[in-house]
């Protein structure tokens, strides 16, 4: 018998999963050429090439036993200064290694921060959209996520509805910039304006309200956005990043918090995220790929991939007659289904051998989620079907 928490996550599996594992029977029997799957973030960029480049140079120079050994929780102490070092120059901050710490990607550092934050009854804040699995890391230490409803014109944060949903139990707010479904980013102003509602919330109830800003995605953005960096203008911010996207990395799992030394009981709250990357299971990031990373900060993914795919898509289905947003960032495109039940819309997609996410994965039914990290040739290839299905729906 399994736990009771288990029981509804095995009956409720992740839809993205579900629609990963479906795609891979469907190549199986029509031939992966015939099959247009946009259901997950995979990569299909290669990682730039310094990164097996130092992968192969660590394994003939580096001391085996350290390169593959235990190193404190936290990661490398001159790994974390490397990171430290390049946010200072990109971004004007002042961290150091202290303020760094390795992780088991993106989720294990948002896993991390949530069991270093939460009491049981605690809630967390979210903007619809938003990636499915922060509903599950915040129950995972009996904390209870609340969405703030979606601004389906812009899907720029509804202001009015945070300031609304903020209450005395609120002890996080988890922003995800580029936004993962929407490819939205949040633009300097509306940061500054959470930050403002923040802090007179905290005023108002006398206790500490953290931004937890989840940026896997903060170097895929196009025609020169700018992400602002979110601890300039709110010190209670722990920073979650990972090198899955822009390095072309998911599979090694590595990225890092940021604990900035003007959140409230820095020292503690560091030594906190570091036990709990420890009692969690993941002891450290992996050793070898801590090391490599450190050494192509500079590097990243092929950006004009990814934005010759959106212009591709987002032309043509807006031709079609499809309703979505233009994404500045990320990789993913969110498209209003032609019927209110989009889960419908989705069966028939599958007709098509198209695989796209309904967007009540997301906290916003109506909606679906297009993945275009794939080749560019799915992406053509992929057209007439979506051409067909507009046609089905007389989208025109």
């Amino acid at each position: 018998m399994i736990s009771k928490k288990m029981e509804s996550l095995v009956d409720n599996n992740s839809v993205i999963r579900q629609m990963f594992e479906e795609g891979k029977k469907m190549a199986e029997e029509f031939g992966a050429e015939n099959v247009y799957d946009f259901s997950i973030g995979n990569p299909n960029v290669p990682a730039p090439a310094k990164v097996s480049e130092t992968i192969e140079r660590l394994l003939k120079e580096e001391d085996p036993v350290v390169l593959h050994g235990y190193m404190p929780n936290a990661g490398f102490p001159e790994v974390r200064q490397k990171i430290a070092d390049s946010l200072n120059r990109r971004f004007g901050t002042s961290f150091g290694l202290d303020n760094i710490m390795m992780t088991v990607g993106a989720a294990g550092g948002l896993n991390c921060a949530l069991k270093a934050l939460l009491n049981p009854g605690d809630e967390v804040l979210a903007f619809a959209p938003y990636f499915v699995e922060y509903r599950n890391y915040v129950a995972n230490y009996d904390g209870i996520l609340k969405e703030i409803a979606p601004d389906t014109d812009t899907f720029q944060p509804d202001l009015k509805a945070l300031e609304a949903s903020v209450n005395e139990k609120t002890r996080a707010l988890i922003i995800n910039n580029p936004n993962n479904p929407s490819g939205v980013i949040y633009t300097e102003d509306t940061i500054r304006a959470i930050a403002d509602i923040l802090k007179e919330k905290q005023r108002e109830y006398g206790s500490e309200i953290f931004i937890i800003s989840d940026e896997p995605y903060r170097e895929l953005v196009y025609t020169g956005a700018e992400v602002p960096y979110i601890t300039k203008y709110y010190p209670n911010t722990i920073v979650g990043y990972s090198f899955s996207k822009t390095l072309s990395l998911p599979g090694e799992r590595i990225g890092y918090l940021v604990v900035p030394s003007e959140a409230a009981d820095h020292d503690r709250l560091f030594q906190a995220v570091t036990i709990a990357n420890r009692v969690l299971g993941f002891v450290n990031a992996p050793s070898l790929i801590q090391k490599t990373v450190a050494e192509c900060l500079e590097e990243k993914a092929d950006i004009a991939f990814y934005a010759r795919n959106r212009d591709l898509l987002y032309d043509a289905l807006k031709e079609y007659g499809f309703k979505c947003i233009r994404p500045e960032g990320a990789f993913y495109m969110f498209i209003q289904s032609p019927v209110p039940d989009e889960k419908v819309f989705v069966e028939d997609a599958k007709k098509e051998h198209i695989l796209i996410v309904p967007g009540s994965s997301f906290a916003c039914a109506g909606y679906v989620r297009l993945s275009y990290c794939v080749a560019y040739e799915t992406c053509v290839n992929s057209l007439p079907g979506f051409q067909r299905l507009a046609e089905k729906y007389k989208l025109k």
